[in-house]
């Protein structure tokens, strides 16, 4: 990673840690044993424009931050966001636009938020698919448009094209 991506990816992980220790309690919606603390994707999604080592990065600092406040089963699901931000920026490095990666990211990071409760929860269907599964593909999908109306603030206002802090990668 350049400095440059470093120091970025340093302060997204700086709020992806943040978000749960400081507003885990504020910012959360909590339906046993899915919780949903708002904003906690968007440094991983903004990550995932840097690199995918960036990404996982963030990502791990990010489920750092909930077994910290949250304990094991959110945390173990906060680990998933590793996997999720590698496979977004992977996406988004092969050309593929912003939008369109996290759209497709969507399924896989429920998918595997679900996976991950069952050794706690046990193969219960409902609270599998239907509380975890669908409220991480809701939260996902929130987070991602504001992730990606951020992105595009942050194109603008300070010409990453220029720049290219971000790759050469275009945010639409």
């Amino acid at each position: 990673m350049k400095t440059k991506e470093l120091v970025v990816a340093a302060l997204l992980s700086a709020m992806a840690l943040l978000i749960p220790l400081a507003f885990g309690g504020f910012l959360m919606v909590s339906i046993p044993p899915f919780t949903a603390t708002i904003m906690s994707h968007v440094p991983l999604f903004l990550s995932m424009l840097i690199s995918p080592l960036a990404a996982v990065m963030v990502g791990l600092v990010s489920a750092l931050g909930f077994f910290i406040k949250l304990g094991p089963i959110v945390g173990s699901r906060a680990l998933m966001h590793a996997i999720v931000g590698f496979v977004g920026a992977k996406l988004i490095k092969r050309g593929l636009p912003y939008p369109a990666a996290l759209g497709i990211t969507l399924p896989i990071h429920a998918i595997l938020e679900a996976l991950v409760v069952i050794p706690f929860m046990g193969l219960n269907l409902y609270k599998v698919l239907v509380v975890v599964a669908l409220g991480t593909a809701i939260h996902h999908a929130i987070d991602s448009a504001i992730a990606v109306f951020i992105a595009g603030i942050l194109k603008k206002s300070l010409k990453l094209n220029d720049i290219q802090i971000f790759g050469n990668k275009k945010v639409s």
